[in-house]
């Protein structure tokens, strides 16, 4: 029989990618509700159910941001200033992730 390390019985994720997912998503919309609900009457020359576009595609974005820090985990386990770096790379990802998800979703509207 051989015996297995308690490390090797560890998962390398804490939470499930779908987690990740729901977790970059609501950060996503909570962030366009905020510039949407402030943006006031729309103008005339923009699409009826113009506020749809970017409700659908910066959560998405978020999403896909918590799917890059779910792939960091591998090296965030690891401690040391490899966990540092992929808190700091994950951040940033997110945020530039997030970004163009905005501009994406605004462009056309809020955004010229």
């Amino acid at each position: 029989m051989t015996q297995k390390d308690e490390f090797q019985n560890q998962p390398v994720h804490p939470a499930s990618v779908a987690k990740r997912m729901l977790q970059g998503a609501a950060i996503g919309l909570i962030l366009i509700l905020f510039f949407l609900l402030g943006a006031g009457d729309p103008a005339p020359d923009w699409p009826d159910f113009w506020m749809v576009k970017p409700l659908l595609i910066v959560p998405l974005a978020g999403a896909l941001g918590g799917v890059f820090y779910y792939n960091m985990d591998h090296l965030r386990c690891q401690g040391g200033w490899r966990e540092v770096l992929a808190y700091i790379l994950s951040l940033l990802v997110f945020i530039i992730v997030l970004w163009l998800g905005t501009v994406l979703g605004l462009n056309g509207t809020m955004w010229d």
